[in-house]
């Protein structure tokens, strides 16, 4: 089997590995997060537990088939650019495992335990303790170079202003509802286990629904680009580059690549004594300190010139050799991340056309950041399965631990209404969110504007949880990828 992808059979079982380990990530997360976007129907009767998880499973299910990736991709960005680039070799497979080692035991810790935490800044904390330990192991690097600190800037901001703005816009719209809708129906809390009246009932459900398609849209791309990443590293053959690109789409990159080259010639910029690796080598520092020295320009065209030699004539990605593909992989890689960095930042030299550059950025990047539809559906599978095992710890939590009094119907609407417009504006913005941490909060919103009151040691055990989770991982992604380094180095000697 293993022949057929071209791999020898130790690879093929570190495949197999890494591909269920990131499976198994998503199976954690769809019974830790899930679990919030239950939590309203079952503790309100609106629907039974088995038919709330197998109805979110479902729905989360649906969310990853037709998630757009940008939430992937902003995960996949946030890892150092060297193990990226060479995510095949030993230190690569140390990266990913050690990464969703530690995500994994801390879901599987803060769940036994029955507290909400979130999956994403378990990741994230993973992936910056491995950028952490990477820097320091590079005798070239400073310590903390590689960690994609902007990206983790916009990541973290997202995930601390979430659960506050879940907190107040779940007990602002709970106010409101009162305000503006006099059935007291909705403000009571269920009476044994009687279902709500169908209007409410039938509310409830919408909330669980798009809480749980959200969840999915967001929180199963992770695994995505994560197995993406896998995928392009040990089989880069079938996965390195999008063979679905159209000749249109080519035609346009080599018009696009062509006309930047001669803008760059006429600026000035030399590339004459760019060698393959000196141009790889800059441009990585580049992207990974992002200081513009005297040999950036020469090297962006450099590596863009082989972009162009490689697609050269071509109009069907599939007719490009297979062991050719890792390398222009590479340097279509080099040029789109460098480009996009130089567009953000407003580096670009005056004489270029930003609006020209951005164009042709996009579409390469486009040739090398995308997710076959069999990875979506084992995401999507892992991810619902996981929704339907293991969630009553959660849920108990959510449901009767946070307030002092019994969840009305009300309340976990409009937490649930609130918690699917967060996520969903995030997965638009291509930011991962803690579904764990926006429902949560906004529970605790309308218990306050309730005045239901909330549980304080409940609160303080999940708020101690949610400020231990990012640094708890870095520590443990780093200290796992230095043990992952020291086997795959020197037991294996995978270099």
């Amino acid at each position: 089997m293993f022949a057929s992808l071209g791999l020898d059979l130790p690879t093929g079982i570190l495949l197999c590995l890494a591909l269920l380990l990131a499976l198994s990530f998503e199976f954690v997360n769809g019974f830790h997060d899930t679990a919030n976007a239950v939590a309203t129907v079952i503790y309100t009767n609106s629907l039974k537990p088995t038919q709330a998880v197998v109805w979110s499973g479902l729905w989360n299910l649906i969310g990853v088939l037709t998630s757009s990736g940008a939430v992937a991709f902003g995960i996949v960005a946030l890892l150092p650019v060297e193990l990226v680039i060479n995510v095949g070799s030993g230190a690569g497979f140390a990266m990913v495992f050690s990464l969703l080692l530690s995500a994994i035991i801390w879901n599987l810790g803060t769940w036994y335990l029955g507290l909400p935490a979130s999956s994403s800044h378990t990741l994230i904390g993973s992936i910056v303790g491995v950028g952490l330990m990477n820097s320091l192991l590079s005798p070239d690097s400073a310590f903390g170079d590689g960690v994609n600190w902007a990206k983790v800037g916009d990541t973290v901001k997202a995930l601390f202003f979430s659960p506050l703005i879940g907190f107040a816009a779940a007990g602002a719209l709970l106010l409101l509802a009162k305000a503006l809708l006099r059935n007291p129906a909705l403000f009571k809390a269920p009476e044994g286990k009687a279902p709500p009246p169908g209007w409410i009932r039938a509310l409830l459900v919408f909330t669980c629904t798009g809480v749980s398609f959200a969840h999915g849209s967001n929180d199963g791309q992770k695994g995505m680009g994560l197995i993406v990443l896998i995928l392009v590293g040990i089989v880069p053959a079938g996965f390195a580059l999008n063979l679905q690109t159209s000749a249109d789409t080519l035609a346009k990159i080599s018009a696009s690549g062509a006309a930047f080259e001669q803008s760059l010639q006429k600026s000035g910029v030399n590339a004459s004594l760019q060698d393959d690796i000196d141009a790889n080598k800059t441009l990585t520092t580049y992207l990974r300190k992002g200081a513009i020295a005297p040999e950036t320009m020469p090297a962006l065209e450099a590596v863009n010139r082989r972009v162009m030699a490689g697609l050269a004539d071509v109009s069907d990605l599939a007719v490009v050799p297979g062991a050719q593909r890792r390398i222009l992989r590479l340097n279509v890689y080099l040029v789109s991340e460098t480009l996009a960095k130089m567009i953000k930042a407003k580096k670009l030299p005056a004489t270029l056309d930003a609006d020209a550059l951005s164009a042709y950025q996009k579409n390469l990047k486009g040739v090398t950041s995308f997710i076959p539809v069999w990875v979506k559906v084992a995401i999507a599978l892992a991810l619902g399965l996981g929704t339907m095992v293991g969630w009553k710890r959660i849920v108990v939590t959510v449901g009767e631990k946070i307030g002092k009094a019994h969840l009305t119907y009300g309340q976990g609407a409009a937490a649930e209404i609130v918690a699917f417009g967060t996520i969903e504006a995030a997965d638009m913005l291509g930011l991962p969110v803690s579904t764990t941490h926006i429902l949560s909060s906004g529970i605790a919103g309308t218990m306050v504007a309730n005045g239901s009151g909330i549980q304080g040691p409940t609160v303080r055990n999940i708020i101690l949880a949610w400020v231990l989770t990012l640094p708890v991982c870095v520590i443990l992604g780093a200290a796992l990828f230095g043990a992952g380094l020291l086997f795959v180095f020197r037991v294996l000697g995978v270099q």
